[in-house]
């Protein structure tokens, strides 16, 4: 499969699914709303499985372009392919995000709640107000992220290949259960920048509110900037 196909269809899934279990969990009439923060971190540690699958054996599924930016820097992409594999992966988003959107249409349609309708969508923080500390926390998780994802193919750890894409799995999870609560743990602009442009163009039956283009910057530096010192970090320790 080209690489670039690649990216687009694991990203793609990876929104389907993650966008997916916030709108199962918070729209009305759906038989999972209520499902709680447990059920949307593990349904999004999940959809990084599921896309990794996909997309692992011809792109090496990085799904995110922070994490191609983190690993160009660290020597392990060619930049050259960095801008194909951002446009593929914000394509992917987008597209998964419309496919969400279409299939929860009537449970759109029975929510009134605006800022219910665009968290099945992208991130908007806990506590308004606070965008510095909110990159603050994009960039930590997105380090960690990151981090953990160079140190497991380092020296020791090459063992960990042997059970396939369950490392990175358990790893979201645990980001998202941890480091979650203050911004909705976007660690990934094409998990937020693209559904946020799909969430500006659907039409909504009842009360639409805007797209949060204000705080819509922090959860695409925030991870761009913790990729970036993660890479650091890695190539001055090796």
């Amino acid at each position: 499969m080209n690489p670039y196909l690649a990216e687009f269809l694991g990203t793609l899934v990876l929104i389907l699914i993650g966008d997916g279990v916030c709108a199962c969990t918070s729209l009305e009439g759906s038989k999972g709303k209520g499902g709680g923060w447990v059920v949307v971190t593990l349904a999004w540690g999940l959809a990084v499985m599921c896309g990794v699958f996909i997309a692992g054996p011809y792109s090496g599924a990085h799904l995110n372009p922070a994490v191609s930016i983190g690993l160009a820097i660290a020597g392990s992409l060619a930049w050259s392919m960095v801008p194909g594999f951002i446009i593929a992966q914000m394509a992917g988003g987008f597209c998964g995000a419309l496919l969400v959107y279409a299939f929860y249409k009537d449970h759109y349609d029975a929510t009134a709640c605006p800022d219910t309708k665009i968290g099945t969508f992208c991130t908007m923080p806990a506590i308004e107000g606070h965008k510095l500390r909110n990159l603050f926390c994009e960039a930590v998780a997105t380090w960690l992220l990151l981090f953990s994802i160079l140190m497991f193919s380092a020296e020791g750890n090459e063992g960990l290949s042997e059970i396939g894409p369950l490392p990175v799995t358990m790893l979201i999870m645990a980001i998202g259960m941890a480091l979650g609560g203050a911004t909705g743990y976007a660690i990934n602009p094409a998990r937020d920048l693209a559904p946020r442009l799909a969430h500006a163009i659907v039409p909504f039956k009842s009360q639409k509110r805007d797209s949060g283009w204000a705080y819509s910057w922090v959860p695409v530096a925030g991870p761009v900037i913790g990729a970036a010192a993660a890479a650091a970090c890695y190539l001055i320790i090796f």
